[in-house]
């Protein structure tokens, strides 16, 4: 079972920005697929961002162009860099590891969360 471990986030004021760290264990037969979702206070968690298998990248209407998902082999994660921030961007950030597996079958793993106050 894959184990996922965020960091970063805190707090910062509007403009300003901040970056989040995702790292998951490595599991010799899975095939990673990472991405971004948040969660504001009284709201549904809503998708920001993934990186596909094969290095393409989606986002989020309202984060495109601000914020940045890039990937770090080395330490088997990705970073969701975040510029620009508005009071909206005020959530909870959560990663998500897909693990597919080489001989079949996937599952997910949701990492602990991550706090992102954006003040005004």
């Amino acid at each position: 079972q894959v184990q996922v471990m965020q960091s970063g986030g805190g707090s910062v004021q509007a403009g300003g920005s901040l970056r989040l760290s995702c790292t998951a264990s490595r599991v010799s037969d899975c095939r990673y697929e990472w991405a971004w979702y948040r969660q504001a206070p009284v709201k549904a968690r809503e998708f920001v961002s993934d990186i596909r298998r094969d290095g393409s990248r989606n986002y989020a209407d309202s984060v495109e162009g601000r914020f940045h998902m890039s990937q770090d082999s080395i330490r088997n994660g990705v970073y969701l860099s975040m510029n620009s921030l508005r009071p909206e961007d005020t959530a909870t950030y959560y990663c998500k590891v897909t693990c597919r597996s080489a001989y079949g079958g996937s599952h997910e793993v949701w990492g602990q969360g991550t706090p992102v106050t954006v003040s005004t």
